[in-house]
């Protein structure tokens, strides 16, 4: 079976705050052959960590790997290691996504008025 996994599954299993969810979405993840995370996905957890949880980056970045790490975990490898690359840097996880998408896309640019994404993309986003 081929799952798709959903941002509150995911954001269950790493701050471990309702016992009976975690066991559920463990069991799911022993039953899938394959574990599907989409960036969005990824994006909306790194928020809610962050905002809602307010848990420090190393913490994320660090249960982040945890769960692209479990064998029947499939994610956009790529995708994946630039937005971790932007958030390990200072920057945003989805940005780090925006910019490799865009790269990915052959794009000669990015537009952007955000300064932090600007001096973290090695000069490729600039002010429109």
């Amino acid at each position: 079976m081929k799952i798709a996994l959903d941002t509150n599954l995911i954001v269950r299993l790493i701050v471990d705050d309702d016992t009976a969810q975690v066991d559920r979405v463990e069991r799911l993840l022993d039953l899938a052959e394959e574990a599907f995370i989409s960036m969005i996905t990824l994006c909306e957890v790194v928020w809610v960590l962050r905002r809602s949880y307010r848990l420090p980056a190393s913490a994320v970045s660090t249960a982040l790997r945890s769960i692209a790490g479990i064998q029947s975990v499939t994610l956009d490898r790529q995708a994946f290691e630039a937005g971790l690359g932007m958030f390990e840097a200072g920057g945003d996880f989805a940005d780090g996504c925006v910019l490799f998408e865009a790269r990915r896309a052959k794009c000669d640019q990015l537009a952007t008025f955000d300064k932090t994404f600007v001096s973290l993309s090695a000069g490729f986003a600039s002010p429109p």
